[in-house]
């Protein structure tokens, strides 16, 4: 199984830390900016979207990095709901042991 939540408590794999040292480090710039810095860090975001979409066969512009699963939660509930809509799909369907930013996304869908 690959798990990863980080947030969720699970140890980090030493691959993926051993990657992102550098970016903690020594390349720590803001990959939206024009200086150098932030041109090489965006450049990295760019190979790692790359990466993903290689290693599941998806083209590099449908991979979107969030920074957690509240935000990933979030963008899933906000992003969809005309072509739910669209497509004949009225429900969706949840739980109490849902995160907290699942049913509150989905409690403010109902509203819309």
């Amino acid at each position: 199984m690959i798990y990863l939540d980080n947030a969720a408590t699970t140890q980090i794999d030493e691959r993926v830390l051993d990657a992102m040292m550098p970016y903690m480090k020594q390349e720590f710039g803001n990959p939206g900016t024009i200086y150098s810095l932030g041109r090489r860090a965006e450049e990295a975001v760019e190979q790692a979207r790359a990466n993903v979409a290689k290693f599941i066969k998806a083209k590099p512009e449908q991979i979107v990095f969030t920074s957690g699963g509240t935000e990933s939660n979030n963008m899933a509930f906000f992003s969809v709901p005309e072509y739910l809509l669209e497509h004949g799909f009225k429900h969706i369907i949840t739980s109490k042991t849902e995160h907290d930013s699942v049913l509150r996304s989905a409690k403010r869908m109902q509203e819309l």
